[in-house]
C-alpha cells in the first residue's frame, strides 16, 4: 500500500479515538470499515483482532482518565463481567464456526444493533433511570452479555449497548455509565483478542505479520488521541451534549452500514 493511504488510515484512527473516547465507545464501528475500505482487508479474524485492539486502546486511554475522575461504578463493573466475558467467548466461537468471510452477516448485525442502541438511548433520556441501589439486574445482565457477544462478532467495544443498559437498568448517570462501559471493555476486549488469535488461520497470521509496523503504530496514535478526547469531553462537554453527540454518531454510522449492506446485496 502507498504512503498516502497509510497516512490517511493513521489520521482517521486518531480522529476516531478522539471522538469516541468521551462517549464510552471503543470506536470499532468505524475502525472496522476503515481497515476494510481504507486498507482493503477482508472482514475476517485478522481484521477483527486489529479493530478490537484499537477499540481496547481507546477504552484504556479514556477509561484510565475516567477512573482518575471517579466517573465509574466499580460495583456495576464487576457485576457486568459475569455475563460480558461469557458473551465474548460465545461471539468468538460464532465467528470461528462461520469460517471465511461473513460480510453480510457482519454488516446486517451492525445495522440492527445500531438502531437498537439509538432507540434505547433516546428512550433513556426521556425516562428517569433507576438509582444504583434500586436497579434491575436481570435485563442489565442480559444487555451486557449481548454486548460482550457482539463485541467479539463485530469487532467493537459495544459501548453503544453498555452505556444505555448501564444507564437505564444499572441506575448510573450518563458519565458514570460511560466510564463503567470503558472499564468493561478494558477487560473484555483483550480476552476477546486472545481468543480470536487462537482461531486464526495461516493466511490471516501472514496478513498481520506483513503489516506488523502499521499494526503497532495504530494503537500509539489512538491512545494519545483517546486520552486527549477523554480530557476534552470530561472538562468541556455537558452530560446532555455528550448523549446528543452519542446518538448523532450512531445515526451517521447506521446510515453508512445501511448503504454498505444494500450495496452488498445488489
Amino acid at each position: 500500500m502507498d504512503a498516502a493511504t497509510v497516512a490517511l488510515v493513521l489520521l482517521g484512527s486518531g480522529c476516531i479515538g478522539f471522538l469516541f473516547a468521551p462517549l464510552g465507545l471503543g470506536g470499532g464501528l468505524l475502525f472496522a470499515p476503515l481497515l476494510h475500505y481504507g486498507l482493503g482487508w477482508e472482514i475476517d479474524g485478522a481484521l477483527l483482532i486489529v479493530s478490537l485492539g484499537l477499540s481496547a486502546t481507546v477504552a484504556w486511554g479514556s477509561g484510565l482518565r475516567h477512573r482518575k475522575e471517579g466517573l465509574f461504578s466499580d460495583r456495576r463493573f464487576k457485576q457486568s463481567l459475569r455475563t460480558a466475558l461469557p458473551g465474548a467467548f460465545l461471539g468468538v466461537l460464532a465467528v470461528a464456526s462461520l469460517g471465511g468471510s461473513f460480510n453480510l452477516i457482519f454488516k446486517g448485525l451492525s445495522l440492527m444493533f445500531i438502531i437498537w442502541a439509538i432507540l434505547k438511548t433516546l428512550r433513556s433520556n426521556k425516562k428517569s433511570p433507576e438509582t444504583e441501589n434500586n436497579s434491575n439486574m436481570f435485563p442489565m445482565s442480559i444487555g451486557v452479555g449481548s454486548g460482550g457477544f457482539l463485541s467479539s462478532v463485530l469487532a467493537i467495544g459495544a459501548g453503544a449497548i453498555y452505556v444505555p443498559v448501564l444507564k437505564v437498568y444499572g441506575g448510573l448517570d450518563s458519565r458514570k455509565a460511560i466510564g463503567t462501559s470503558l472499564h468493561i471493555m478494558m477487560v473484555v476486549l483483550p480476552i476477546s483478542i486472545l481468543a480470536h488469535f487462537v482461531a486464526l488461520d495461516s493466511s490471516q497470521i501472514d496478513l498481520l505479520s506483513s503489516n506488523l509496523l502499521l499494526v503497532l503504530c495504530l494503537p500509539l496514535i489512538v491512545v494519545i488521541a483517546a486520552n486527549l478526547g477523554a480530557r476534552f469531553g470530561i472538562g468541556k462537554m455537558s452530560e446532555q451534549r455528550i448523549m446528543h453527540l452519542f446518538v448523532a454518531v450512531l445515526f451517521v454510522i447506521g446510515i453508512r452500514y445501511a448503504f454498505d449492506l444494500s450495496s452488498s446485496i445488489s
